[in-house]
Protein backbone atom coordinates (compact mmCIF):
# COMPACT_ATOMS: atom_id res chain seq x y z
CA UNK A 1 0.00 0.00 0.00
CA UNK A 2 1.67 3.25 -1.10
CA UNK A 3 2.29 5.78 1.65
CA UNK A 4 2.07 3.23 4.46
CA UNK A 5 4.59 3.90 7.20
CA UNK A 6 7.54 1.52 7.51
CA UNK A 7 9.82 0.50 10.33
CA UNK A 8 13.33 2.00 10.24
CA UNK A 9 15.89 -0.40 8.69
CA UNK A 10 17.60 -1.14 12.03
CA UNK A 11 14.30 -2.12 13.69
CA UNK A 12 13.23 -4.15 10.66
CA UNK A 13 16.54 -6.04 10.76
CA UNK A 14 16.14 -6.73 14.49
CA UNK A 15 12.67 -8.20 13.88
CA UNK A 16 13.86 -10.18 10.87
CA UNK A 17 16.88 -11.60 12.69
CA UNK A 18 15.32 -12.08 16.13
CA UNK A 19 13.37 -15.16 17.15
CA UNK A 20 10.78 -13.49 19.38
CA UNK A 21 8.97 -10.16 19.04
CA UNK A 22 7.49 -8.49 22.10
CA UNK A 23 3.91 -7.34 21.52
CA UNK A 24 1.08 -5.74 23.45
CA UNK A 25 -2.27 -5.62 21.67
CA UNK A 26 -4.78 -2.89 22.33
CA UNK A 27 -4.43 0.12 24.57
CA UNK A 28 -5.53 -1.54 27.79
CA UNK A 29 -3.20 -2.46 30.67
CA UNK A 30 -1.91 -5.67 29.09
CA UNK A 31 1.56 -7.09 29.50
CA UNK A 32 4.00 -7.54 26.64
CA UNK A 33 4.19 -11.13 25.42
CA UNK A 34 6.57 -12.83 23.00
CA UNK A 35 5.36 -14.08 19.61
CA UNK A 36 6.92 -15.13 16.31
CA UNK A 37 7.15 -12.53 13.57
CA UNK A 38 8.43 -12.52 10.01
CA UNK A 39 9.47 -9.83 7.55
CA UNK A 40 8.11 -10.04 4.00
CA UNK A 41 8.63 -7.27 1.43
CA UNK A 42 10.14 -5.05 4.14
CA UNK A 43 6.90 -5.37 6.16
CA UNK A 44 6.29 -7.09 9.52
CA UNK A 45 3.72 -9.88 9.81
CA UNK A 46 2.46 -11.99 12.68
CA UNK A 47 0.02 -14.87 12.98
CA UNK A 48 -1.85 -16.30 15.91
CA UNK A 49 -1.34 -19.96 16.73
CA UNK A 50 -4.21 -19.91 19.22
CA UNK A 51 -7.53 -18.13 18.83
CA UNK A 52 -8.47 -17.95 22.49
CA UNK A 53 -11.01 -15.26 23.41
CA UNK A 54 -8.38 -13.18 25.25
CA UNK A 55 -5.62 -13.59 22.65
CA UNK A 56 -3.59 -10.74 21.19
CA UNK A 57 -5.31 -11.36 17.84
CA UNK A 58 -8.81 -10.98 19.30
CA UNK A 59 -7.69 -7.85 21.15
CA UNK A 60 -6.40 -6.35 17.89
CA UNK A 61 -9.77 -7.09 16.28
CA UNK A 62 -11.42 -4.89 18.92
CA UNK A 63 -8.67 -2.25 19.09
CA UNK A 64 -6.06 -2.28 16.30
CA UNK A 65 -3.55 -0.20 18.25
CA UNK A 66 -0.70 -1.73 20.21
CA UNK A 67 3.02 -1.76 20.85
CA UNK A 68 5.97 -3.88 19.75
CA UNK A 69 9.05 -4.19 21.93
CA UNK A 70 12.21 -4.53 19.86
CA UNK A 71 15.83 -3.49 20.17
CA UNK A 72 15.20 -1.98 23.62
CA UNK A 73 12.36 0.24 22.39
CA UNK A 74 8.59 0.19 22.53
CA UNK A 75 7.12 1.26 19.19
CA UNK A 76 3.42 2.08 18.76
CA UNK A 77 1.81 0.05 15.96
CA UNK A 78 -1.48 -0.48 14.19
CA UNK A 79 -2.68 -3.95 13.20
CA UNK A 80 -3.81 -4.34 9.58
CA UNK A 81 -5.47 -7.64 8.69
CA UNK A 82 -4.13 -9.11 5.48
CA UNK A 83 -6.56 -10.16 2.74
CA UNK A 84 -4.12 -10.90 -0.11
CA UNK A 85 -3.71 -14.64 -0.69
CA UNK A 86 -0.41 -13.99 -2.47
CA UNK A 87 0.92 -12.15 0.57
CA UNK A 88 -0.38 -14.87 2.92
CA UNK A 89 1.52 -17.45 0.83
CA UNK A 90 4.71 -15.39 1.18
CA UNK A 91 4.19 -15.10 4.95
CA UNK A 92 3.73 -18.89 5.20
CA UNK A 93 7.02 -19.43 3.33
CA UNK A 94 8.75 -16.88 5.56
CA UNK A 95 7.65 -18.71 8.73
CA UNK A 96 9.01 -22.02 7.37
CA UNK A 97 12.31 -20.40 6.38
CA UNK A 98 12.81 -18.56 9.66
CA UNK A 99 11.57 -21.17 12.13
CA UNK A 100 13.09 -24.33 10.67
CA UNK A 101 14.69 -26.09 13.64
CA UNK A 102 13.29 -29.53 14.52
CA UNK A 103 11.55 -28.11 17.60
CA UNK A 104 10.06 -25.14 15.73
CA UNK A 105 9.05 -26.72 12.44
CA UNK A 106 5.79 -28.26 13.70
CA UNK A 107 4.59 -24.85 14.89
CA UNK A 108 5.78 -23.09 11.74
CA UNK A 109 3.77 -25.60 9.69
CA UNK A 110 0.74 -25.06 11.93
CA UNK A 111 1.03 -21.31 11.33
CA UNK A 112 0.57 -22.04 7.62
CA UNK A 113 -2.69 -23.93 8.09
CA UNK A 114 -6.06 -22.31 7.38
CA UNK A 115 -6.91 -21.34 10.99
CA UNK A 116 -3.67 -19.43 11.61
CA UNK A 117 -3.32 -18.24 8.02
CA UNK A 118 -6.65 -16.40 8.44
CA UNK A 119 -5.05 -14.37 11.27
CA UNK A 120 -2.25 -12.92 9.13
CA UNK A 121 -1.70 -9.44 10.50
CA UNK A 122 0.66 -6.70 9.39
CA UNK A 123 2.09 -4.48 12.10
CA UNK A 124 2.49 -0.91 10.85
CA UNK A 125 4.32 1.70 12.95
CA UNK A 126 2.28 4.73 13.96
Amino acid sequence: MPGRRRFPPKILAAIRDGQILGIRAGTGPHRIIGIWAVVVQQRVFVRSWSLKPRSWFRTFQEDPRGVVAVDGREIPVRAVFTKSERLKDAVSRAYLEKYHTPGSLKYARDLGRAKSRATTTELVPL
